[in-house]
């Protein structure tokens, strides 16, 4: 708790864009994200197999890793330069986990959108306090 604590007093002393969303969407848009990406992921592995199911399973996966390292390096590392070049790698994965998905099930990848759209939204504001 006390770690969590100074994350916050941390990133509260940044200079952030005015255009940011406000904490308390940033807070609850995560829970909703991550579970329709869950519901998007389960459609396509349940709809695909073998050579089809590992390019998405791939990309699914670095997508999950490389937002956990976004949060490392952003809040852990205090780094939102380390941070943003984490944020263009995740959103590349981001662009094939949707082309994955596409193929397989458009639906799961119309799912996907607010996800990646929000990631793409979240790396702008990475970007902004990053070059500041």
């Amino acid at each position: 708790m006390a770690d969590t604590q100074s994350r916050l007093t941390w990133y509260t002393t940044l200079d952030r864009p005015r255009w940011r969303p406000p904490p308390a969407v940033l807070g609850a848009a995560w829970t909703p994200l991550y579970a329709l990406t869950m519901v998007a992921g389960a459609r396509v592995l349940d709809r695909t197999a073998g050579a089809q199911r590992r390019p998405f399973a791939r990309a699914y996966a670095a997508s999950l890793v490389l937002g956990a390292a976004w949060s490392a390096l952003f809040f852990g590392a205090r780094s939102p330069r380390l941070a943003l070049a984490d944020a263009v790698v995740l959103n590349a994965a981001n662009v094939s986990l949707l082309r994955h998905a596409w193929r397989a099930d458009r639906l799961a990848a119309v799912e996907l959108l607010p996800y990646v759209g929000w990631m793409a939204a979240m790396t702008a504001v990475t970007a902004a306090v990053a070059t500041r």
